[in-house]
């Protein structure tokens, strides 16, 4: 770390809100991390950890209430509504979140059993280990929440962060088990990886928007020129998860009729670990990041709401040419965002094939601890310069 970095950790700490929302955050990761080691009950011993679902049920959650917004009309109103309708929305996904969490529980109920995990399963044990999986993964989530209310950055996005950061130690140790030209060369594309989801994250192509003059009262306002940021991957790391949470929905269901039959040839051919599964899931990366980019930016409301405040993009006429316009190019951008992300999704089986890397590396790990630690920093700079001192980033 460099002066300047280390300087602003000693200003964010000065600050009495800031190191309150630090220490914070700090204590509810702490909670996290302990209760992802405490064994749940009737589960042999570490096998089944209390937050083993984690939050991503929620994060699955969260997606799917955005996506049905756009199709039901009443989800659609209730998010137009304000703070209350939001409330009624975060209700919605707390329940759907419940859902998943048990239809995921039963599925990790399925795979210990059959991989004689639990020897002992009867009906009330295995009540009793959903149960516990359950209320921890609606814990997990009222954690990320009080994060998110209460600390610095968004509780869901930290929590995923904390979760793949823990793993580096175990990883490293293995790591260092590998022949010196293995490590060499995964070395290298760690970098190489880094590098790109920087590049991808940050990267937005700046579109110039001119504000015309207009005289309000005795005033002339206006005249202005500012730009419309279009980032490259403007969908971040939800296809990823959205994908894979799709990919995973018939897998978890046929480890309830056991590894014969049609579930054992659906798992030796469209198994998590098959080359089949990794193309579809790829497939599917691209076509939620364009179609998730869809939802999130509208290029007609982009370009009514101009029209309407007097904008337009120099040399395209207000209106539908602009929309037209804003659609071309976010298609164009889209394409090596969501090329990006799929290649991400990829990375571990070609790791694990080529290198023979004995544990598990994702490029959309990566993807995630960037994203999350960038975002975390421009929060706290926010909080910086909001009280007149130098931010970590220039």
């Amino acid at each position: 770390m460099n002066n300047k970095l280390w300087q602003s950790l000693v200003n964010a700490w000065k600050i009495p809100d800031l190191r309150t929302k630090l220490l914070f955050t700090a204590a509810m990761i702490a909670i996290y991390r302990f209760g992802a080691h405490v064994p749940t009950p009737g589960g042999a011993l570490a096998r089944v950890a209390l937050f083993a679902l984690g939050i991503m049920p929620y994060i699955t959650a969260s997606i799917i209430m955005q996506l049905l917004t756009v199709v039901i009309p009443k989800l659609e109103e209730l998010a137009k509504e304000g703070e209350q309708g939001q409330k009624e929305i975060t209700k919605y996904t707390r329940w759907l979140t419940v859902g998943l969490s048990f239809v995921q529980a039963m599925g990790y109920l399925a795979l210990f059993r059959s991989q004689n995990a639990l020897p002992d399963l009867n009906v009330w044990r295995g009540a009793l280990i959903v149960s516990a999986l359950v209320a921890g993964a609606v814990f997990v989530m009222w954690l990320g929440e009080l994060i998110t209310a209460r600390g610095i950055g968004n509780g869901m996005s930290i929590i995923i962060f904390i979760s793949i950061v823990s793993r580096i130690p175990s990883g490293a140790a293995k790591l260092v088990t590998m022949n010196l030209v293995t490590i060499v060369l995964f070395v290298v594309i760690a970098l190489a990886v880094v590098v790109g989801v920087i590049w991808i994250t940050t990267g937005e192509r700046r579109v110039p928007v001119q504000y015309a003059k207009r005289v309000v009262g005795r005033r002339m306002m206006g005249g202005t020129s500012t730009f419309i940021p279009l980032k490259v991957n403007m969908a971040g790391v939800i296809p990823v998860i959205f994908a894979s949470s799709v990919m995973m929905i018939l897998p978890t269901f046929t480890q309830f009729l056991g590894n014969g039959g049609i579930a054992g040839w659906f798992n030796r051919t469209l198994g998590p670990s098959t080359f089949l599964f990794i193309i579809l899931e790829a497939i599917l990366i691209i076509i939620f990041t364009y179609f998730y980019t869809a939802v999130t930016f509208n290029p007609i409301d982009q370009a009514d709401n101009l029209k309407k405040y007097g904008g337009f993009v120099p040399g395209v006429r207000p209106g539908r040419p602009t929309a037209e316009y804003l659609d071309r190019i976010l298609t164009r951008l889209t394409l090596p965002g969501a090329l990006f992300l799929a290649a991400l999704a990829v990375l571990p089986w070609l790791m694990s094939r080529t290198l023979n890397v004995p544990f598990y590396f994702g490029g959309t790990s990566l993807l995630i601890v960037v994203g999350v630690a960038l975002d975390t920093m421009r929060q706290m700079e926010a909080q910086l310069l909001m009280r007149h001192y130098e931010g970590f980033l220039k």
